[in-house]
C-alpha cells in the first residue's frame, strides 16, 4: 500500500535517489530542505523529480517541521551537514544542525508521530575499524599514536609494536567518535533509536560508508572523497590525499544506498536496528583515485600524496555487512568499480566544477587540523 515518506534533507545527492525509489514504487515523497549554497549552489532544486512535493526551510525549524510531518507515515533523516574535515571548525554549525536539528525533528514527532525514523549515519562512528594484532586476537579499541618521524608506520600498532590488520568492522564494534561530524551523526542515532519507541514509533540506523555516484555536489570540497577527486581532475588538478593513500575504505554506489534505505523502512525485523551499509568490497584511497582517473581520461595526472593527517580521519575502516543482508535482505547490486566510475565519468564530464580543494585546505592548515 502506497504510503506518505518525508526525507529530510531529500534534495541532496542519497535523498534524490531515495525519492526516485521511493515514487517508482508508488509512495508519496515530500522533501524538507533548506537548499544551502555549499551543497546545491550548482543546481538548487533542479533535478528532483517533479512529483516530490518541496517545503523549504531549515530541519531547525519547528514550524517548518511541523507542516513537514503532515499527513507522513514514515521519515527518512538525512538532513545534517557533512565533512569530517569542516567539522573541526565549523562546530556551533554541525552541532546545530545535526544534533539540534534532530532533536527539533523528534520534538515535532511527539505531536505527529509516523510508524517509522530511518536515520543517515555514518561509518564515522566506529573511528577506527576493527583490526586484528599478530596473535590472532581482535581489537576493538585500535589508537594511533603520532608519527615520529617520517619512516614511522602509519597504521595503528599493538602493545609490543606489531602492526595491526583491519578486518570487517561489525555493528557491534564500540564507537569511538574522532570528529565533530561522527560524535554528531551518533547523537542523531541514539535520538532515533531512544526517542521513537518511547512515543510508539520504530526508530532504525543505517551506517552509511563512502557513497558514490553521478549527481553529488562536485563543487563542495567537503563531500564524498571520489566527487572531491572528480572536481580535481576535470580541472586539470591532481587529487589530494592525506597520508600515503594507502588507508582502506568501502565505496557504495548511491543506487545501493537508496535501496538500503527503501528497506530499512519496510523490514519489521529492523525496528530499533543499526545496520552497516556498504559494498562489501574494500580499496585503498590510491587505487581509487587512479582508477577514476582512468575513467575520466586523465592518466598523465598523478594524485598528489600529502604525507600529512588531517584531524578527525581514521586509517582503515572497512564494513561488514552480514547483519543487513540476513536483516534487511540489503545486498550491493553495483558490484562492476570499473563500469560505475565510467557512468560517473561520463557525467562529470557535462557539469562544472568549482575546484575549492586547495581553499579547503588551506582552511584546515591555517587551523593547525593538518600535520
Amino acid at each position: 500500500m502506497a504510503e506518505s515518506i518525508l526525507i529530510t534533507g531529500g534534495a541532496g545527492f542519497i535523498g534524490r535517489y531515495v525519492s526516485r525509489a521511493l515514487l517508482d514504487r508508488g509512495d508519496h515523497v515530500r522533501v524538507l530542505d533548506s537548499f544551502i549554497e555549499q551543497v546545491h549552489a550548482d543546481r538548487g532544486a533542479d533535478g528532483l523529480d517533479s512529483e516530490v512535493e518541496v517545503v523549504r526551510g531549515d530541519v531547525r525549524d519547528p514550524d517548518a517541521v511541523r507542516r513537514a510531518l503532515k499527513g507522513v507515515d514514515k521519515v527518512v533523516h538525512l538532513a545534517a551537514e557533512v565533512g569530517v574535515g569542516q567539522s573541526m571548525y565549523a562546530i556551533d554549525r554541525y552541532v546545530s544542525v545535526n544534533d539540534h536539528g534532530t532533536a527539533v525533528l523528534f520534538q515535532q514527532l511527539i505531536d505527529q508521530p509516523v510508524k517509522r525514523v530511518v536515520v543517515a549515519s555514518s561509518m564515522s562512528v566506529y573511528g577506527e575499524g576493527l583490526y586484528r594484532d599478530a596473535d590472532g586476537n581482535l581489537v576493538e579499541d585500535a589508537v594511533r599514536r603520532p608519527r615520529s618521524g617520517p619512516d614511522a608506520p602509519w597504521d595503528p600498532l599493538d602493545s609490543k609494536g606489531r602492526p595491526l590488520v583491519p578486518v570487517p568492522t561489525p555493528e557491534w564494534k564500540r564507537p569511538s567518535l574522532a570528529s565533530v561530524y561522527a560524535i554528531g551523526k551518533f547523537v542523531q542515532e541514539r535520538l532515533t533509536l531512544t526517542v521513537s519507541p518511547t512515543y510508539g514509533m520504530e526508530g532504525v540506523a543505517l551506517r552509511l560508508w563512502n557513497v558514490y555516484g553521478a549527481g553529488q555536489a562536485l563543487s563542495n570540497p567537503y563531500t564524498g572523497v571520489l566527487a572531491i577527486f572528480a572536481a580535481r581532475l576535470q580541472n586539470g588538478q591532481p587529487p589530494m590525499i592525506f597520508e600515503d593513500g594507502q588507508q582502506r575504505r568501502d565505496f557504495v554506489h548511491v543506487e545501493d544506498a537508496a535501496r538500503a534505505f527503501v528497506l530499512a523502512l519496510d523490514r519489521p525485523q529492523a525496528a530499533g536496528g543499526v545496520y552497516n551499509i556498504g559494498s562489501g568490497v574494500d580499496r585503498t584511497v590510491q587505487e581509487v583515485a587512479a582508477d577514476l582517473a582512468t575513467a575520466m581520461g586523465r592518466t598523465g595526472i598523478q594524485p598528489e600524496i600529502a604525507g600529512k593527517t588531517r584531524a578527525g580521519d581514521i586509517r582503515h575502516n572497512i564494513p561488514d555487512i552480514t547483519k543487513a543482508r540476513e536483516e534487511l535482505g540489503y545486498a550491493a547490486q553495483h558490484l562492476d568499480f570499473t563500469a560505475d566510475l565510467a557512468e560517473l565519468a561520463e557525467w562529470v564530464a557535462r557539469q562544472q566544477a568549482r575546484d575549492r580543494v586547495s581553499q579547503a585546505r588551506n582552511e584546515l592548515e591555517l587551523r593547525g587540523l593538518v600535520a
